[in-house]
């Protein structure tokens, strides 16, 4: 039986619990912050990316969100906000944004499970997988419109094809 098999007999089980395991699985670092957050790193190719996965049982949504350090010059910005537009343009299972205060580029998606529906750990697993995907294969037109004296259109093309790796 797999580490995360055992989740699926289990009643009333709490997503994060599963994130812990998944983390566990993967040798990742991570901290529980609370009953219903998780915050870990995740290494990439490119960075290594802050993930929290935190559950709302308000709205039955977890929500992830992963960071990375972004410092563009502020001449820059303009350029950066067009390339998240066409970035967004391109990604269905999240939306990157900007927040200038932290200096982080930030990819975040919210997971429904309204009506006592439950995630599993390949759901969850698929969740964390694609959003270092997303990271991935934006992150060198990111760089490119910021220091790279690039157009957007011409970084986009570099994000064009799918990053190859692993999460």
């Amino acid at each position: 039986m797999a580490a995360t098999e055992h989740y699926l007999e289990a009643e009333d089980l709490h997503p994060i619990d599963i994130v812990e395991t998944l983390a566990e699985s993967h040798a990742w670092d991570f901290d529980r912050v609370a009953d219903d957050q998780i915050a870990m790193a995740v290494e990439g190719q490119w960075r290594t990316y802050s993930i929290t996965l935190a559950w709302s049982p308000y709205d039955e949504t977890l929500r992830l969100i992963t960071t990375f350090e972004m410092e563009p010059p502020e001449e820059k910005l303009a350029m950066l906000y067009e390339a998240l537009n066409a970035t967004n343009d391109m990604v269905w299972d999240g939306a990157f944004t900007y927040w200038h205060e932290q200096r982080l580029m930030v990819f975040r998606y919210g997971l429904v499970l309204a009506g006592g529906q439950m995630a599993g750990p390949e759901q969850i697993g698929r969740l964390i997988s694609s959003a270092v995907q997303n990271c991935e294969r934006f992150y060198p037109a990111f760089q490119l419109v910021n220091w790279g004296d690039k157009s957007v259109e011409a970084a986009m093309q570099i994000a064009m094809a799918e990053a190859y790796g692993r999460a």
